[in-house]
């Protein structure tokens, strides 16, 4: 897991100071449409909906805009053509990187990530390419500052719970779980008062490859320039750069 808390790192900085608040209420209607076609409306039956209404409500998207995505996503109301993809491609250096995509045109999206990819020095590669150099697992991320809690007390818990491995970076933990875990060590943590920063299921890179100079600006620019396009929901990568 070498290189992912810097990725991570970099993340968590960026959606703070992410102002553009028009494109993120977008991408939350989105995952709330989705989440309730696939699983229904109904948000205590539908663990994925919960989650996406938890972080909705943080955003601050209105209330009523929840309630017309939710409506969208069971066909309640039009226009919920909505469809999830991967994406996978590899930037300069031959950083993979792998997206989730939450579209209603593939085809446009398709072509204007390619196009993202081409003007910075990467390529939009086939489905499969890059997605074996990564595991699927939880990753919940506790902030030192607001949390009086040390790495042995977190461990105990966490371990105790079903989670495989805690890193200690830092301005925060890193608990890493196998899918089936996460909602166990979840409810753990949460038990004994401890704040989550972050809880999602993420792709953790393998290995990584590190990249210095020209190279890295590059790769932190078609970072940038993918994670700010609507229809992108995730972008994962084995990018390693030192501090």
């Amino acid at each position: 897991m070498a290189g992912h808390s810097k990725w991570a790192t970099i993340k968590r900085k960026k959606a703070k100071v992410d102002a553009q608040r028009g494109k993120v209420f977008t991408r939350l209607s989105k995952e709330i449409i989705l989440a309730a076609r696939l699983g229904g409306g109904d948000p205590a039956g539908n663990m994925r909906l919960k989650t996406a209404i938890e972080k909705a409500k943080e955003a601050n998207l209105p209330k009523d805009s929840i309630q017309r995505a939710i409506m969208k996503g069971t066909g309640q109301l039009s226009g919920s053509n909505m469809e999830e993809l991967v994406y996978e491609g590899y930037g300069p250096g031959g950083v993979a990187v792998l997206m989730n995509i939450m579209t209603d045109n593939r085809n446009r999206t398709a072509g204007e990530v390619r196009h993202i990819f081409s003007k910075n020095g990467g390529n939009l590669g086939e489905s499969g390419c890059v997605s074996w150099m990564f595991d699927r697992k939880g990753l919940l991320v506790i902030e030192k500052e607001s949390n009086n809690i040390d790495e042995e007390e977190l461990m105990m818990i966490a371990l105790e719970a079903g989670a495989e491995d805690i890193k200690e970076e830092e301005e925060a933990f890193e608990v890493y779980t196998a899918p089936e875990s996460f909602a166990d060590v979840i409810k753990a943590i949460e038990d004994q008062g401890i704040t989550l920063e972050e809880a999602e299921i993420a792709m953790i890179p393998q290995t990584t490859v590190k990249l210095e100079g020209a190279e890295a600006e590059k790769m932190i620019k078609l970072i940038d320039l993918l994670e700010e396009h609507d229809d992108i929901d995730d972008v994962y990568t084995n990018f390693d750069m030192d501090e």
